[in-house]
């Protein structure tokens, strides 16, 4: 009897095996763009790579104009899991927030300490890989541009505010319709009830009348 809980082990140890060597979904999503003055802020850039089994280093440099220039100014480098801080504005206060213990980057994400007015500005985060397939290499460069607003305080947009007002008139709106549903299920119960209790003395009232006249039919016929 012991062997089959064993036979049923095998493919569940071959599924957490699987599980183990798969990698998280990559899904790339557009950053934030409005910041809080005083307050952190991440920048992300996110680039996946599309052929998954293919092995690739990646490289992310990240430049910035800010509102009055004209020109972009190298800001950042993260290569071979090495990060430099290259525009001295944001010397300790900058930091890597993207992947980890890997070469093959696909989030490029970084931190900002400490956001201040002066920050606001156009940035752009380049993706640099080098796929590596059997016999040959293949580079390609991707790049996001961000722009960011710093404010003296987070304001919530429209839409925002009109989602939040339809959820709770959705909300309001259920719980009247749940409220006329139970009044309706209970007047059609209590109405069911009423004509069960009709029927129940009707039909006992009909007993009762053909007792009562096989009562007189037997008297006669004493």
């Amino acid at each position: 009897m012991s062997a089959v809980p064993d036979l049923l082990l095998v493919p569940l140890a071959l599924l957490a095996l699987q599980a183990s060597l798969c990698h998280g979904a990559c899904v790339e999503l557009d950053s934030d763009t409005e910041a809080v003055a005083n307050e952190g802020f991440k920048l992300g850039c996110i680039s996946c790579k599309m052929r998954g089994e293919v092995p690739a280093i990646a490289s992310v440099d990240w430049y910035f104009r800010a509102s009055d220039e004209t020109e972009f100014s190298h800001l950042y480098s993260y290569d071979n899991q090495a990060p430099e801080i290259i525009d001295p504005r944001f010397y300790g206060r900058l930091g890597w927030n993207g992947s980890k213990n890997t070469k093959d980057l696909q989030d490029g994400s970084i931190y900002i300490l400490n956001v201040t007015f002066n920050d606001t500005g156009t940035y752009q985060c380049i993706f640099t890989r080098l796929l590596m397939y059997t016999n040959y290499e293949y580079q390609t460069n991707t790049t996001k541009t961000i722009n960011m607003n710093v404010v003296p305080q987070l304001t919530r947009g429209l839409a925002s505010i009109l989602s939040e007002v339809m959820m709770y008139v959705s909300i309001i709106g259920l719980q009247l319709w749940l409220v006329v549903e139970m009044i309706y299920c209970y007047r059609k119960i209590a109405a069911a009830g009423e004509e069960a209790l009709r029927e129940s003395a009707a039909e006992y009232l009909a007993i009762a009348s053909e007792s009562k006249d096989n009562c007189a039919g037997v008297q006669v016929a004493e």
